[in-house]
């Protein structure tokens, strides 16, 4: 028996994450583009408009890598600087 904890044998289900939840990075799949994109931060005394290409890219790597929901940057406020399709 642990402390604080209901002693009957009963397991309880977790609810789902929430919209905007994602699971952490456990594995580091995404780890260089994070640091690349803490490292712009600190060279530009955290203006995070300096670092949007990076911080894009890290969203892209977690959605890739199924840490995050695929979802279209522009909904995610990269529409500005979305390259443009190739013709």
């Amino acid at each position: 028996m642990g402390f604080g904890r209901p002693s009957n044998t009963e397991s309880t289900s977790g609810s789902p994450p929430l919209l905007g939840s994602f699971p952490l990075d456990h594995e580091g799949e995404c780890k260089e583009f994070m640091k690349t994109y803490m490292q712009c931060l600190r060279d530009n005394k955290n203006n995070n408009g300096a670092c949007r290409e990076l911080s894009k890219a890290y969203l892209q790597c977690r959605m890739d890598k199924g840490l995050m929901d695929k979802d279209d940057m522009s909904n995610l406020g990269y529409a500005d600087i979305m390259k443009p399709a190739k013709n």
